[in-house]
C-alpha cells in the first residue's frame, strides 16, 4: 500500500501553508474566502486536475499516444447544507495527432487508474470530455 503525507500549519486570520517533498502550497483557511490564495475546495480541484494531467503523460507513454499539449478545466458544484462537492465536471483538451478511438481508449484510462479520479468518483458526480485542443491555442 502507497503511503502520502502533507504537513499543513496554520497562522489565526487563515493564512495556511501545506509541505510536501521540498516544496510549500499555500492556501486560504481563513473562515471567509479572501479570494486571493485557494480554498480547500479549490486544492480538491486542482488534486483532480494534477491526477487528470499526470494520466494524461502515463498513457501517452504506455499507449504510445504522443501529444504535444494538454490542459484541463476543473468546476466543482457544492451543497451547503451539508457542506460537500457532489458535483465535478471538466474539459480535458489534448493536442494530438492520435485518432478518435484512440483518443477514447486514453480517457477511459486517465480516469480508470487515476487515484484522486478515482477517490472522487466515489464520493462525487463526475462528469467530463475529452477533446482536441483548438488550433489557434
Amino acid at each position: 500500500m502507497r503511503e502520502y503525507e502533507v504537513k499543513a500549519e496554520g497562522v489565526a486570520g487563515g493564512d495556511a501553508n501545506a509541505y510536501v517533498k521540498q516544496t510549500t502550497v499555500r492556501f486560504d483557511a481563513a473562515s471567509e474566502d479572501k479570494g486571493i490564495l485557494p480554498n480547500p475546495a479549490e486544492l480538491l480541484l486542482m488534486s483532480f486536475s494534477a491526477c487528470v494531467l499526470k494520466n494524461v503523460e502515463r498513457y501517452s507513454q504506455r499507449l504510445h499516444l504522443p501529444y504535444r499539449k494538454a490542459k484541463v478545466v476543473v468546476k466543482g458544484y457544492r451543497t451547503d447544507v451539508p457542506p460537500v462537492i457532489t458535483k465535478i465536471e471538466y474539459v480535458l483538451e489534448i493536442d494530438t495527432d492520435v485518432e478518435d478511438k484512440k483518443l477514447n481508449v486514453w480517457h477511459k484510462n486517465i480516469l480508470k487508474f487515476g487515484t484522486i479520479t478515482n477517490t472522487m468518483m466515489r464520493a462525487a458526480e463526475v462528469s467530463g470530455i475529452i477533446k482536441r485542443m483548438d488550433e489557434d491555442e
